[in-house]
């Protein structure tokens, strides 16, 4: 059984700051105190430079480092941990891929997206748009709320090189089809780039069944640090791609008129990285792993349908379509109150949530609203939570009928 108290007692956040209604997990998820200890631990018993040093303190630091690796690499079912790149974050990962596969494309090839990605799947492709000749191409949301498939699938054809799509829409909850989207790409050659940040934390992620070529997401999303990520792909892929930084730890040899480097992964991991965030996220993706990520997602799913029904049940909110299946996160609008104002409310309240476009503005040009509020769950969170925010949605709404 799930048990949300106990789950909520590893977190210092809650105790630190009572009665806090952490809503915004979405944005950025609260820490357990098994990663903050291991990672202070690592810095007090076993912290040194990788890969470099053979002495005793630098060897051990490399095993935790390359061990790291290997959890990532179970979490996701990857084939291999060579396939596993730690970088900064999801948005370092999109760029490696546009700066290195991107650099494969010619004047006329597709990168097809959504209408619902995050600003980090769209500005590298409008880079390597203006600098390359490539076209950006848009499938669109139905009405709904959720992807068009039938458009998706219009879309793709013999210029279609890349499809980037987010698994679930950061701004409205939305489940991608990812499975489907992969084999239609595929079916026309395309490659896959799937953007994980709101998927990994909330729902089994099993690259091998979704088939994608590459997938992302972002560790301070899933219970881990910031500044570290994941960038899988395929091993075939990664060993075609030149590196995109230089420095050191990444190359063979190096004389003034020539270098060499090493195989992936090593090749994408130019300089020292963020040793003590490598072993923040695995002890988070172990968390997870031993909490259940499927019962995780169990209880997001109970969670999401009942703070929309309860959302749906207040007069004036208006909750924004996510079409067939939403999960984590819930994006409304309270008539009469900017998104803004409602967010400094819901603060006074003591409840946190999102408020704004969300990094995803084109997606609220094509809702026809500035902004929204969003309220994202964690597996900290219950129905009490949910009472909590309509509680307190209805007192900005006495506030602004005064």
């Amino acid at each position: 059984m799930f048990d949300v108290t106990s789950v909520k007692a590893d977190f210092p956040i809650f105790r630190n700051n009572p009665g806090l209604v952490f809503l915004d997990t979405g944005a950025s998820a609260q820490k357990p105190q098994v990663v903050i200890d291991a990672m202070a631990d690592f810095y007090a018993r076993d912290y040194a430079n990788i890969h470099r040093g053979v002495y005793g303190l630098s060897q051990r630091a490399t095993t935790h480092f390359e061990e790291a690796r290997e959890t990532v690499q179970r979490f996701l079912n990857a084939r291999h941990s060579r396939e596993i790149v730690f970088v900064r974050g999801a948005t370092e990962a999109i760029n490696l891929i546009a700066n290195t596969f991107g650099n494969t494309l010619k004047v006329g090839d597709e990168v097809l997206i959504t209408e619902f990605e995050h600003h980090a799947n769209i500005v590298p492709w409008q880079f390597l748009r203006d600098r390359i000749g490539i076209k950006l191409v848009v499938a669109p949301m139905d009405d709904t709320g959720g992807l068009d498939l039938i458009r998706f699938q219009e879309l793709l054809g013999p210029r279609t090189r890349l499809v980037a799509v987010t698994h679930v829409s950061n701004a409205l909850g939305s489940v991608m089809p990812v499975e489907a989207i992969t084999k239609m790409a595929h079916h026309v050659g395309a490659l896959v780039l799937i953007d994980g940040c709101q998927a990994a934390p909330r729902m089994p992620v099993d690259i091998q069944d979704i088939g994608c070529d590459f997938y992302v997401f972002s560790g301070h999303k899933t219970y881990g640090p910031s500044g570290i990520g994941v960038l899988w792909a395929r091993a075939e892929i990664l060993d075609e791609l030149p590196p995109w930084q230089g420095g050191g730890d990444m190359i063979l040899e190096v004389t003034f008129d020539h270098t060499t480097f090493q195989g992936a992964p090593a090749r994408f991991e130019a300089g020292t990285p963020h040793i003590v965030g490598t072993r923040g996220l695995a002890v988070a993706l172990d968390y997870m792993t031993k909490i259940g990520v499927d019962v995780i997602r169990d209880h997001e799913e109970k969670l999401t349908e009942y703070g929309a029904r309860r959302l749906a049940e207040v007069r004036g909110v208006r909750l924004l379509g996510a079409g067939q299946r939403r999960l984590g996160v819930l994006s409304f609008e309270v008539d009469g109150i900017h998104p803004h104002d409602l967010g400094t409310i819901l603060d006074q309240h003591q409840v946190a949530i999102r408020a704004g476009h969300h990094c995803a503005q084109p997606l609220m040009d094509r809702l026809g609203v500035p902004a929204t509020a969003r309220a994202s769950f964690g597996i900290y969170n219950d129905e009490s939570d949910v009472e909590s925010l309509i509680d307190a949605i209805k007192s900005a709404q006495s506030l602004f009928r005064r």
